[in-house]
């Protein structure tokens, strides 16, 4: 694969050399895009996703550097995704969260807004979400709440989110959160909906290593779940490493 081979992303591509590279890119453009919403409105709301490559981007955020740098009092974190299970359990996109950034950088526990994937009902703790987003965030495109970034990742299938092929979270319209369903253990999710993405201000795709390549062809070919990632009134990037670009 070429990079000219990904023409049909929607949105602007950077690549980068290595994943540590791109997750310093990454920390350089939300720093600049929590300034803007600071400056702005006063607070800076983010969606945070699970991964490796925001495993590297919390390092770096959580360093001496960037924690002095960051206006961490004006944050309020949100999940693009959660699995289901405690927030303690290691598979937890919170629990990543928390043990690589959140505890490490001066926000405020009462910033953090975390999805109960705990809950033994999790349509009803996705409605609950839904509402929680509805209720501090303004309303963006279409009514729906907007974050000032929402960070994605991208799957070998093409989800992203907890938005996987041909299940029915691909179809909720009329919520911002909902239950999702995976193709591989813990299946059961909660994550947020098109609608709710589509109405951030900036949504960044991470994606890195070996293995994405035909992932990122079908998304530019529109044929998967990410593909339908594009911002109703907000930018789109994709921080890409060499390898995952085919540069």
């Amino acid at each position: 694969m070429t990079t000219n081979s990904l023409e049909g992303l929607a949105g602007e591509r950077l690549v980068s050399e290595t994943a540590q590279e791109v997750a310093g890119t990454v920390a350089t453009w939300i720093e600049a895009e929590s300034r803007r919403a600071i400056a702005g409105h006063g607070a800076f709301s983010i969606a945070l996703s699970g991964g490796s490559t925001p495993r590297l981007l919390n390092a770096i955020l959580a360093g001496p550097e960037w924690r002095e740098r960051m206006e961490w009092a004006s944050w309020n974190v949100y999940f693009a995704d959660e699995r289901a299970c405690p927030p303690d359990d290691p598979a937890s996109n919170y629990h990543l969260a928390t043990t690589t950034l959140l505890s490490l950088v001066p926000i405020d526990p009462a910033h953090v807004h975390r999805m109960s994937g705990e809950r033994p009902d999790l349509d009803a703790a996705a409605i609950e979400y839904s509402a929680l987003l509805a209720g501090s965030l303004p309303s963006g495109p279409g009514g729906a709440p907007r974050l000032d970034v929402i960070l994605l990742g991208l799957g070998e299938n093409g989800h992203t989110a907890s938005l996987f092929p041909g299940t029915p979270a691909l179809g909720v319209t009329d919520r911002w959160a909902t239950r999702g369903l995976a193709d591989y253990e813990p299946f059961d999710r909660i994550t947020l909906t098109y609608p709710a993405i589509n109405a951030a201000a900036a949504v960044a795709f991470m994606v890195t290593g070996a293995g994405k390549d035909e992932a990122l062809l079908a998304t530019a070919r529109g044929e998967v779940p990410a593909s339908r990632v594009r911002p109703t009134d907000g930018t789109l990037t994709w921080f890409l490493d060499a390898v995952a670009a085919g540069a």
